[in-house]
């Protein structure tokens, strides 16, 4: 790392968004995508390249550092912190290409890359130099300013058998292509994170060059040995999102305590931060937040520092899936007793909370937040054969 990308602070570069996006906050909302002053912010802040190689000019920051940006960026927008949560984990995919092919997609300075997923599976058939695929792909965050999209497909055979691995599962196979060539359909209408744009894409009889395509967290396929690229994506996902919880719950909080010094009660004589009621709970939210965040940091520092030294083992991995479940679902927890705490304050569109709420909501029903993930992490630890898929 030169000099220069040393001396360079993430965390401080998204922390200054703060004003930008309280004051997009409504545009965010309104046009269910991330309006082009936030993304020209964040692209000129190079935020979207922190997981990106050094090689293809990327920052390739250490997940502490891009998790701890991501929190900053969530206290004010969360569907802003979810888009870059998303594409900058998608970045990864630069460390499992060929190199020209990483070079062709991020040397344009706007570069971003955006993918989805698929239900049901779309197979990718094997053809002369790639693979030809028509499918479709949803929960794209993001994907409207990106400039490459992927696709997860099942690779298969000329005649549509799927190939099969080593322990005889189908083979998964991501392809990657400009956004030129995609078509979109606009079916993000919710009630959480409404500025991530998380639309469907598709794709018919595309030809994809196998160089645009990549066996996501196989090992073999790894071009990049930085200690960064020893992480699956499922880490840096689950403990992106952990900390755009973790923001969330901090914006609500820190809402919740600016009320409290203002607002007096009906029936009541002072403001509420004069109930020793209010003090107390303040006092056991802030411990519960901190906590939360000691717990996935010190986790997630402690996978890097063995990541510094090789390959993860399935003990860090499930130290981190543990930690980034109980933080997503923390967060949600502290988050709601803030919003209940303040009252009627709490119900205006105009006032920083019930979109908080339905924000952090929206994030513990993703993937990362599932609680059957303790059950993944309880077999292991009682010597159970567990599921290792998303550790």
């Amino acid at each position: 790392m030169s000099a220069r990308e040393a001396a360079i602070d993430y965390v401080a570069r998204a922390k200054a968004l703060a004003p930008l996006l309280t004051a997009q906050a409504a545009a965010i909302e309104r046009e269910r995508r991330l309006p082009q002053i936030v993304v020209d912010a964040m692209l000129e802040a190079g935020l979207f390249r922190m997981l990106l190689p050094r090689a293809f000019g990327g920052a390739e920051t250490d997940p502490v550092t891009f998790v701890r940006a991501l929190e900053e960026v969530a206290r004010h927008d969360a569907s802003t912190a979810w888009c870059l949560g998303q594409t900058g984990v998608c970045a990864v995919a630069a460390a499992y290409l060929p190199a020209a092919s990483a070079r062709e997609i991020w040397s344009e300075r706007r570069a971003v890359l955006a993918w989805g997923a698929a239900a049901p599976p779309v197979k990718a058939i094997a053809v002369d130099g790639g693979w030809r695929v028509t499918g479709s792909w949803s929960f794209a965050s993001g994907g409207h300013h990106a400039t490459w999209l992927g696709g997860h497909c099942i690779a298969c055979e000329p005649d549509g058998t799927p190939r099969r691995g080593p322990g005889g599962g189908a083979v998964p196979r991501t392809l990657l292509f400009p956004v030129a060539k995609i078509v979109w359909t606009d079916i993000w209408d919710v009630i959480g994170l409404n500025g991530t744009g998380s639309d469907m894409y598709s794709v018919t009889d595309l030809f994809v060059p196998d160089g645009f395509s990549l066996n996501r967290d196989d090992p073999a396929e790894r071009r990049q040995d930085g200690p960064l690229y020893r992480f699956r994506t499922d880490q840096l996902y689950a403990s992106g999102f952990a900390c755009v919880a973790l923001g969330i719950a901090r914006g609500m909080l820190d809402a919740y305590v600016a009320v409290a010094n203002e607002k007096t009660p009906r029936g009541y004589k002072s403001t509420m931060r004069m109930n020793a009621m209010i003090q107390t709970e303040v006092g056991e939210l802030e411990a519960r937040l901190r906590a939360a965040r000691h717990y996935i940091l010190g986790t997630l520092d402690a996978a890097w520092r063995s990541a510094q030294q090789g390959e993860l083992s399935v003990d860090d991995r499930m130290s981190v899936r543990l930690a980034a479940t109980h933080c997503i679902r923390e967060a949600r927890a502290i988050a709601g007793d803030a919003y209940n705490a303040v009252g009627t304050t709490a119900v205006f569109a105009s006032n920083p909370f019930e979109r908080r709420l339905r924000d952090i909501n929206a994030v513990s029903q993703q993937l990362q937040g599932r609680r059957s993930h303790y059950e993944t992490v309880g077999k292991y630890l009682l010597g159970v054969e567990a599921e290792t898929l998303f550790l």
